[in-house]
């Protein structure tokens, strides 16, 4: 139960960062910065995101101020993903 609730809170958050995509598609500070709070919800170390490279519409490759590497996505159920490169 604590599973889905955490889910469903975790999906609240993130739709509306995808959602806003056409206003932060304007300023690159503000897509780092939505990806940013993207991997840190998703629990995984990045600190800042300094690069991120578009491969589709909500897929990013996001390089972290860290090193880390993460491929940022929505999968085939809606759900954002966040995989480790």
């Amino acid at each position: 139960m604590r599973t889905r609730t955490t889910a469903a809170i975790l999906i609240a958050l993130v739709a509306p960062i995808v959602a806003q995509r056409s206003s932060a598609a304007d300023d690159p500070a503000a897509v780092l910065k939505d990806l940013t709070a993207v991997i840190a919800l998703q629990g995984q170390p990045c600190g800042q995101a300094v690069t991120a490279t578009k491969q589709a519409d909500n897929d990013y490759i996001v390089a972290c101020k860290d090193g880390s590497r993460y491929r940022v996505f929505i999968n085939a159920e809606g759900r954002v993903v966040v995989q480790k490169q």
